[in-house]
Protein backbone atom coordinates (compact mmCIF):
# COMPACT_ATOMS: atom_id res chain seq x y z
CA UNK A 1 0.00 0.00 0.00
CA UNK A 2 2.90 2.27 0.87
CA UNK A 3 4.47 1.63 -2.55
CA UNK A 4 1.20 2.47 -4.24
CA UNK A 5 0.96 5.80 -2.37
CA UNK A 6 4.59 6.57 -3.25
CA UNK A 7 3.94 5.89 -6.92
CA UNK A 8 0.93 8.19 -6.86
CA UNK A 9 2.93 10.96 -5.22
CA UNK A 10 5.74 10.53 -7.73
CA UNK A 11 3.22 10.62 -10.57
CA UNK A 12 1.73 13.88 -9.27
CA UNK A 13 5.19 15.37 -8.95
CA UNK A 14 6.01 14.35 -12.51
CA UNK A 15 2.80 15.96 -13.73
CA UNK A 16 3.72 19.21 -11.98
CA UNK A 17 7.21 19.06 -13.48
CA UNK A 18 5.74 18.53 -16.97
CA UNK A 19 3.51 21.59 -16.51
CA UNK A 20 6.54 23.55 -15.32
CA UNK A 21 8.52 22.48 -18.40
CA UNK A 22 5.64 23.51 -20.67
CA UNK A 23 5.49 26.95 -19.03
CA UNK A 24 9.26 27.41 -19.20
CA UNK A 25 9.30 26.28 -22.83
CA UNK A 26 6.70 28.87 -23.74
CA UNK A 27 8.66 31.54 -21.87
CA UNK A 28 11.82 30.62 -23.75
CA UNK A 29 9.91 30.71 -27.04
CA UNK A 30 8.17 34.06 -26.46
CA UNK A 31 10.52 35.74 -24.00
CA UNK A 32 7.48 36.67 -21.90
CA UNK A 33 6.33 35.47 -18.50
CA UNK A 34 2.93 34.62 -19.92
CA UNK A 35 0.20 35.60 -22.35
CA UNK A 36 -2.07 37.24 -19.76
CA UNK A 37 -1.62 39.90 -17.12
CA UNK A 38 -2.38 37.32 -14.41
CA UNK A 39 1.13 35.91 -14.88
CA UNK A 40 2.72 39.07 -13.48
CA UNK A 41 0.37 39.40 -10.53
CA UNK A 42 0.50 42.70 -8.63
CA UNK A 43 2.54 44.31 -11.45
CA UNK A 44 -0.39 44.02 -13.88
CA UNK A 45 -1.81 47.56 -13.31
CA UNK A 46 1.64 49.08 -13.80
CA UNK A 47 2.15 47.09 -16.99
CA UNK A 48 -1.22 48.26 -18.34
CA UNK A 49 -0.30 51.89 -17.66
CA UNK A 50 3.07 51.46 -19.34
CA UNK A 51 1.50 49.91 -22.44
CA UNK A 52 -1.02 52.74 -22.70
CA UNK A 53 1.71 55.37 -22.39
CA UNK A 54 3.91 53.61 -24.96
CA UNK A 55 0.96 53.41 -27.37
CA UNK A 56 0.23 57.11 -26.91
CA UNK A 57 3.80 58.12 -27.59
CA UNK A 58 4.03 55.76 -30.57
CA UNK A 59 1.01 57.56 -32.04
CA UNK A 60 2.73 60.91 -31.56
CA UNK A 61 5.89 59.56 -33.20
CA UNK A 62 4.02 58.24 -36.25
CA UNK A 63 2.11 61.51 -36.65
CA UNK A 64 5.31 63.53 -36.39
CA UNK A 65 7.11 61.28 -38.90
CA UNK A 66 4.28 61.71 -41.41
CA UNK A 67 4.25 65.47 -40.87
CA UNK A 68 8.01 65.70 -41.31
CA UNK A 69 7.59 63.99 -44.67
CA UNK A 70 5.05 66.63 -45.70
CA UNK A 71 7.31 69.42 -44.47
CA UNK A 72 10.30 68.11 -46.42
CA UNK A 73 8.29 67.99 -49.64
CA UNK A 74 6.86 71.44 -48.92
CA UNK A 75 10.36 72.77 -48.36
CA UNK A 76 11.46 71.32 -51.68
CA UNK A 77 8.53 73.03 -53.41
CA UNK A 78 9.29 76.36 -51.73
CA UNK A 79 12.94 76.03 -52.75
CA UNK A 80 11.95 75.48 -56.39
CA UNK A 81 9.44 78.35 -56.36
CA UNK A 82 12.08 80.53 -54.71
CA UNK A 83 14.51 79.66 -57.50
CA UNK A 84 11.93 80.80 -60.07
CA UNK A 85 11.38 84.09 -58.23
CA UNK A 86 15.12 84.72 -57.89
CA UNK A 87 15.69 83.94 -61.56
CA UNK A 88 13.11 86.44 -62.78
CA UNK A 89 14.22 89.06 -60.27
CA UNK A 90 17.72 88.77 -61.72
CA UNK A 91 16.55 88.58 -65.35
CA UNK A 92 14.24 91.58 -64.97
CA UNK A 93 17.37 93.75 -64.91
CA UNK A 94 17.79 92.87 -68.58
CA UNK A 95 14.49 94.60 -69.28
CA UNK A 96 15.84 97.95 -68.08
CA UNK A 97 18.07 100.38 -69.92
CA UNK A 98 18.41 99.80 -73.63
CA UNK A 99 16.40 96.59 -73.61
CA UNK A 100 16.57 94.74 -76.89
CA UNK A 101 13.23 93.77 -78.44
CA UNK A 102 14.20 90.09 -78.58
CA UNK A 103 15.12 90.11 -74.88
CA UNK A 104 11.67 91.45 -73.97
CA UNK A 105 10.03 88.75 -76.08
CA UNK A 106 12.21 86.03 -74.53
CA UNK A 107 11.44 87.16 -70.98
CA UNK A 108 7.72 87.44 -71.73
CA UNK A 109 7.59 83.90 -73.10
CA UNK A 110 9.60 82.49 -70.20
CA UNK A 111 7.35 84.28 -67.71
CA UNK A 112 4.26 82.54 -69.09
CA UNK A 113 5.98 79.15 -68.77
CA UNK A 114 7.10 80.05 -65.25
CA UNK A 115 3.52 80.86 -64.20
CA UNK A 116 2.46 77.37 -65.20
CA UNK A 117 5.44 75.91 -63.34
CA UNK A 118 4.63 77.84 -60.15
CA UNK A 119 0.95 76.91 -60.34
CA UNK A 120 1.87 73.25 -60.83
CA UNK A 121 4.28 73.34 -57.88
CA UNK A 122 1.60 74.81 -55.63
CA UNK A 123 -0.47 71.72 -56.48
CA UNK A 124 2.19 69.37 -55.08
CA UNK A 125 0.85 66.32 -53.25
CA UNK A 126 2.11 64.03 -50.51
CA UNK A 127 0.35 60.76 -49.81
CA UNK A 128 -2.61 61.85 -51.94
CA UNK A 129 -3.01 65.15 -50.07
CA UNK A 130 -2.46 68.60 -51.58
CA UNK A 131 0.12 70.29 -49.39
CA UNK A 132 -0.92 73.88 -50.09
CA UNK A 133 -4.69 73.44 -50.03
CA UNK A 134 -5.30 74.02 -46.32
CA UNK A 135 -7.84 71.66 -44.77
CA UNK A 136 -9.25 70.98 -48.26
CA UNK A 137 -6.36 68.60 -48.90
CA UNK A 138 -8.23 66.41 -51.38
CA UNK A 139 -8.66 69.13 -54.01
CA UNK A 140 -6.01 71.17 -55.86
CA UNK A 141 -5.47 74.73 -54.60
CA UNK A 142 -5.15 75.84 -58.24
CA UNK A 143 -7.79 73.89 -60.20
CA UNK A 144 -6.38 74.67 -63.67
CA UNK A 145 -2.62 75.20 -63.40
CA UNK A 146 -1.95 74.75 -67.12
CA UNK A 147 -4.47 77.47 -67.94
CA UNK A 148 -3.33 79.99 -65.36
CA UNK A 149 -2.55 82.61 -68.02
CA UNK A 150 -6.16 82.24 -69.15
CA UNK A 151 -7.47 82.82 -65.63
CA UNK A 152 -8.99 86.21 -64.87
CA UNK A 153 -5.84 87.24 -63.02
CA UNK A 154 -3.38 86.19 -65.72
CA UNK A 155 -5.50 87.40 -68.61
CA UNK A 156 -6.48 90.75 -67.09
CA UNK A 157 -3.00 91.62 -65.80
CA UNK A 158 -1.62 90.99 -69.25
CA UNK A 159 -4.37 93.20 -70.67
CA UNK A 160 -3.59 96.00 -68.21
CA UNK A 161 0.09 95.90 -69.13
CA UNK A 162 -0.96 96.21 -72.76
CA UNK A 163 -2.58 99.55 -71.86
CA UNK A 164 0.68 100.97 -70.49
CA UNK A 165 1.55 104.40 -71.89
CA UNK A 166 3.59 107.44 -70.91
CA UNK A 167 1.06 108.74 -68.38
CA UNK A 168 -0.70 105.80 -66.70
CA UNK A 169 2.04 103.80 -64.95
CA UNK A 170 0.47 104.27 -61.51
CA UNK A 171 -2.96 103.24 -62.76
CA UNK A 172 -1.61 100.10 -64.42
CA UNK A 173 0.42 98.99 -61.38
CA UNK A 174 -2.55 99.65 -59.09
CA UNK A 175 -4.76 97.59 -61.38
CA UNK A 176 -2.33 94.66 -61.54
CA UNK A 177 -2.04 94.60 -57.74
CA UNK A 178 -5.81 94.63 -57.34
CA UNK A 179 -6.16 91.76 -59.82
CA UNK A 180 -3.47 89.71 -58.03
CA UNK A 181 -5.17 90.28 -54.65
CA UNK A 182 -8.68 89.56 -55.90
CA UNK A 183 -10.59 86.52 -54.64
CA UNK A 184 -13.42 87.02 -57.13
CA UNK A 185 -14.43 83.78 -58.80
CA UNK A 186 -13.90 85.16 -62.30
CA UNK A 187 -10.44 86.52 -61.42
CA UNK A 188 -8.48 84.38 -58.96
CA UNK A 189 -6.74 81.20 -60.16
CA UNK A 190 -7.04 79.74 -56.66
CA UNK A 191 -9.75 77.30 -55.59
CA UNK A 192 -13.12 78.46 -54.34
CA UNK A 193 -12.30 76.91 -50.96
CA UNK A 194 -9.17 79.03 -50.51
CA UNK A 195 -10.86 82.16 -51.85
CA UNK A 196 -14.14 82.13 -49.93
CA UNK A 197 -15.67 81.02 -46.66
CA UNK A 198 -13.73 79.06 -44.09
CA UNK A 199 -10.78 78.40 -46.38
CA UNK A 200 -10.08 82.11 -46.63
CA UNK A 201 -9.56 82.59 -42.91
CA UNK A 202 -8.94 79.15 -41.41
CA UNK A 203 -5.77 78.66 -39.35
CA UNK A 204 -2.83 76.72 -40.66
CA UNK A 205 -2.95 72.92 -40.64
CA UNK A 206 -1.35 71.69 -37.42
CA UNK A 207 -0.73 68.60 -35.30
CA UNK A 208 -0.40 67.81 -31.62
CA UNK A 209 3.30 67.12 -31.19
CA UNK A 210 2.68 66.17 -27.57
CA UNK A 211 0.11 66.86 -24.88
CA UNK A 212 -1.11 70.47 -25.22
CA UNK A 213 1.64 71.30 -27.73
CA UNK A 214 0.07 72.07 -31.10
CA UNK A 215 2.50 72.75 -33.95
CA UNK A 216 1.37 74.59 -37.07
CA UNK A 217 3.07 73.63 -40.34
CA UNK A 218 0.57 74.02 -43.21
CA UNK A 219 0.84 76.71 -45.90
CA UNK A 220 -2.07 77.97 -47.98
CA UNK A 221 -1.22 78.55 -51.61
CA UNK A 222 -2.81 82.00 -51.76
CA UNK A 223 -1.53 83.56 -48.53
CA UNK A 224 1.50 83.75 -46.30
CA UNK A 225 1.77 81.37 -43.38
CA UNK A 226 4.32 82.57 -40.84
CA UNK A 227 5.68 85.78 -42.40
CA UNK A 228 4.54 89.28 -43.32
CA UNK A 229 5.50 90.57 -46.77
CA UNK A 230 6.84 94.08 -47.12
CA UNK A 231 7.57 96.51 -49.92
CA UNK A 232 5.66 96.33 -53.21
CA UNK A 233 3.34 93.52 -52.19
CA UNK A 234 -0.11 92.00 -52.29
CA UNK A 235 0.72 90.61 -48.81
CA UNK A 236 1.21 87.16 -50.33
CA UNK A 237 4.50 85.91 -51.77
CA UNK A 238 2.64 83.60 -54.17
CA UNK A 239 0.41 86.39 -55.48
CA UNK A 240 3.41 88.75 -55.73
CA UNK A 241 5.27 86.21 -57.84
CA UNK A 242 2.32 85.46 -60.10
CA UNK A 243 1.63 89.19 -60.50
CA UNK A 244 5.25 89.83 -61.48
CA UNK A 245 5.34 86.95 -63.96
CA UNK A 246 2.01 87.94 -65.54
CA UNK A 247 3.24 91.55 -65.83
CA UNK A 248 6.43 90.47 -67.60
CA UNK A 249 4.38 88.16 -69.82
CA UNK A 250 2.32 91.20 -70.89
CA UNK A 251 5.33 93.24 -72.03
CA UNK A 252 5.95 93.80 -75.73
CA UNK A 253 9.02 95.36 -77.42
CA UNK A 254 7.29 98.67 -78.25
CA UNK A 255 6.74 99.36 -74.53
CA UNK A 256 10.47 100.01 -74.17
CA UNK A 257 9.94 103.16 -76.27
CA UNK A 258 7.95 104.73 -73.43
CA UNK A 259 11.18 105.78 -71.72
CA UNK A 260 10.85 106.61 -68.02
CA UNK A 261 7.32 105.27 -67.83
CA UNK A 262 8.54 101.87 -69.02
CA UNK A 263 11.48 101.96 -66.60
CA UNK A 264 9.21 102.90 -63.71
CA UNK A 265 6.82 100.07 -64.54
CA UNK A 266 9.59 97.45 -64.78
CA UNK A 267 11.09 98.76 -61.55
CA UNK A 268 7.74 98.27 -59.82
CA UNK A 269 7.59 94.72 -61.20
CA UNK A 270 11.11 94.07 -59.90
CA UNK A 271 10.19 95.41 -56.48
CA UNK A 272 7.20 93.06 -56.37
CA UNK A 273 9.43 90.13 -57.32
CA UNK A 274 11.91 91.14 -54.62
CA UNK A 275 9.11 91.17 -52.06
CA UNK A 276 8.22 87.64 -53.14
CA UNK A 277 11.84 86.48 -52.93
CA UNK A 278 12.33 88.00 -49.47
CA UNK A 279 9.07 86.63 -48.03
CA UNK A 280 9.73 83.19 -49.51
CA UNK A 281 13.15 83.07 -47.86
CA UNK A 282 11.57 83.90 -44.51
CA UNK A 283 8.79 81.34 -45.06
CA UNK A 284 11.31 78.63 -45.83
CA UNK A 285 13.31 79.57 -42.75
CA UNK A 286 10.23 79.48 -40.55
CA UNK A 287 9.23 76.07 -41.89
CA UNK A 288 12.78 74.86 -41.21
CA UNK A 289 12.42 75.96 -37.59
CA UNK A 290 9.14 74.03 -37.37
CA UNK A 291 10.82 70.97 -38.85
CA UNK A 292 13.62 71.14 -36.27
CA UNK A 293 11.08 71.59 -33.47
CA UNK A 294 9.13 68.50 -34.52
CA UNK A 295 12.34 66.48 -34.85
CA UNK A 296 13.23 67.43 -31.28
CA UNK A 297 9.77 66.50 -30.00
CA UNK A 298 9.85 63.22 -31.90
CA UNK A 299 13.31 62.37 -30.54
CA UNK A 300 12.05 63.04 -27.00
CA UNK A 301 9.10 60.68 -27.52
CA UNK A 302 11.48 58.02 -28.80
CA UNK A 303 13.79 58.34 -25.78
CA UNK A 304 10.89 58.18 -23.32
CA UNK A 305 9.34 55.23 -25.18
CA UNK A 306 12.63 53.34 -24.98
CA UNK A 307 12.73 53.89 -21.22
CA UNK A 308 9.10 52.82 -20.82
CA UNK A 309 9.67 49.68 -22.92
CA UNK A 310 12.60 48.75 -20.69
CA UNK A 311 10.38 49.14 -17.62
CA UNK A 312 7.65 47.05 -19.24
CA UNK A 313 10.20 44.44 -20.23
CA UNK A 314 11.31 44.12 -16.63
CA UNK A 315 7.71 43.43 -15.64
CA UNK A 316 6.58 41.13 -18.47
CA UNK A 317 9.67 39.44 -19.85
CA UNK A 318 11.77 36.67 -18.39
CA UNK A 319 15.49 36.54 -17.70
CA UNK A 320 16.36 34.22 -20.57
CA UNK A 321 19.53 32.78 -19.05
CA UNK A 322 17.79 32.08 -15.75
CA UNK A 323 14.77 30.59 -17.51
CA UNK A 324 16.88 28.25 -19.64
CA UNK A 325 18.75 27.13 -16.53
CA UNK A 326 15.41 26.45 -14.80
CA UNK A 327 14.21 24.55 -17.87
CA UNK A 328 17.29 22.31 -17.87
CA UNK A 329 17.05 21.76 -14.11
CA UNK A 330 13.36 20.87 -14.35
CA UNK A 331 14.10 18.44 -17.21
CA UNK A 332 16.68 16.71 -15.02
CA UNK A 333 14.19 16.55 -12.16
CA UNK A 334 11.52 15.10 -14.44
CA UNK A 335 13.87 12.43 -15.73
CA UNK A 336 14.76 11.54 -12.14
CA UNK A 337 11.05 11.44 -11.30
CA UNK A 338 10.42 9.02 -14.14
CA UNK A 339 13.23 6.77 -12.89
CA UNK A 340 11.83 6.91 -9.34
CA UNK A 341 8.38 5.99 -10.63
CA UNK A 342 9.89 3.03 -12.46
CA UNK A 343 11.66 1.82 -9.32
CA UNK A 344 8.50 2.30 -7.22
CA UNK A 345 6.45 0.33 -9.70
CA UNK A 346 8.99 -2.52 -9.66
CA UNK A 347 8.89 -2.59 -5.85
CA UNK A 348 5.11 -2.67 -5.88
CA UNK A 349 5.09 -5.53 -8.41
CA UNK A 350 7.67 -7.53 -6.39
CA UNK A 351 5.59 -7.14 -3.21
CA UNK A 352 2.45 -8.17 -5.11
CA UNK A 353 4.18 -11.34 -6.35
Amino acid sequence: MTSINLTARLGLNASLLRDRITTLGEQISTGRKGSTYSTIGADAPRAMDLRAEIGRRDTYEKTIDQTLGKIRVSQDVLDRIGAVAEKFLANSAKLLGAAKPEEIQIQAGQAEAAMIEVATLLNEQFGGEYLFGGSDSRNPPIPKPLDIMKSGMGREIKKEVGKLNATNVADVTTATKALAKSDAADTTPFSAFLSTGIGKTEPRVSILGSDNDRVSYGIHANRNAAVVSSGETTESWARDLLRGLASIAGLTPEKAQLGDSYVNFVTTVRNGLKSSVDALALERGSLGVTEARLQTIGAHHKIVSTTLRLQLSNLEEVDMAQTMTSFQTTQTQLEASYRAIGIAQQLSLTRFL
